[in-house]
């Protein structure tokens, strides 16, 4: 069936519309970062680069870096974001943009997320490396989407576990491709655990400056759960958007995580734009054994 132009809007020269790509300017593993200028800090290590552009906050790299080929993507920050991220980098490889018909043959894309975090464990040192096992959504997402009955199996369990009001988006968990997590399950240098992800930064994540929480109390109450005998380890606002929408799409995705600050102690990184560096690095020299 074909797909409308006002459902899959194309720019003039046929790339898609918001990432302003084709299908030829993507590899199959592809990394995305949050921030715009962090595209050229993991293409940077790159020993080529075939292919860069950017539209709005959308910055694309494409590359070799020891023989693979990787394309390296900012998404802004969001569950939003990454709602029209994910979209436009399915349809680039399983929508013939010509014919606007979904193909056949379905291709599936390896998906990294290299972010910053905050741990939500006070065993979870500044500096350190997460990786998130499974990303527990308190942003809703899923539920715009069908077949979400799979990852809302534990949804009434936490909000119950939390006291989680039922008028906010209800909770659900996402597993990582365990594919690319046992690129890095054996390093001893990452912590393997469960990720939350918000819609927020201040309220939806706990923190309270001039306005009053409806629920100040839920983090304290998050830190006890484990799922699958995994921690609730940190907090951001992607990691459970990729997971999802990952897996209804049918691609592997994977969550590493630069620990910048610990909620439980109060502190902050003092070489963040290092932990971050040492993240990238360690990553690359992982994925190019996929």
């Amino acid at each position: 069936m074909r797909i409308a132009e006002s459902e899959l809007v194309l720019n003039a020269d046929g790339s898609i519309y918001h990432l302003h790509l084709r299908p030829e300017h993507i590899a199959d593993t592809i990394i995305t970062v949050g921030d715009q200028n962090r595209v050229q800090s993991v293409s940077k290590y790159f020993d080529s680069i075939e292919f860069e552009t950017q539209k709005r906050e959308f910055r694309t790299h494409t590359g070799q870096y020891k023989g693979k080929r990787i394309t390296v993507i900012s998404t802004g920050i969001g569950v939003d974001n990454i709602d029209i991220v994910l979209n436009e980098l399915d349809a680039l490889v399983n929508i013939d943009l010509k014919t606007r018909e979904v193909k056949e043959k379905h291709k599936s894309l390896n998906i990294i997320r290299i972010g910053t975090s905050g741990a939500l464990q006070d065993f979870i040192g500044l500096d350190k490396f997460v990786m998130s096992k499974a990303g527990l959504g308190l942003d809703g997402l899923v539920y715009y989407y069908d077949k979400n009955e799979t990852f809302n199996k534990y949804g009434k369990e936490i909000a119950e576990f939390i006291n989680w009001s039922p008028n906010k988006p209800q909770p659900y968990i996402v597993e990582s491709s365990p594919e690319l997590a046992e690129l890095f399950e054996q390093e001893i240098d990452v912590t393997s655990g469960v990720t939350i992800s918000s819609i927020g930064f201040y309220g939806p994540q706990g923190r309270m400056l001039r306005l009053p929480l409806s629920n100040d109390h839920f983090l304290d109450k998050l830190v006890d759960y484990t799922y699958k005998d995994y921690p609730v380890t940190n907090m951001e606002m992607e990691t459970s958007a990729i997971y999802a929408l990952s897996k209804l799409l049918g691609h592997k995705a994977l969550s590493m995580n630069a620990i910048l600050a610990n909620r439980m102690t109060g502190e902050f990184s003092r070489n963040p734009y290092m932990v971050i560096d040492d993240l990238i690095k360690f990553t690359l020299d992982r994925i190019v054994k996929i």
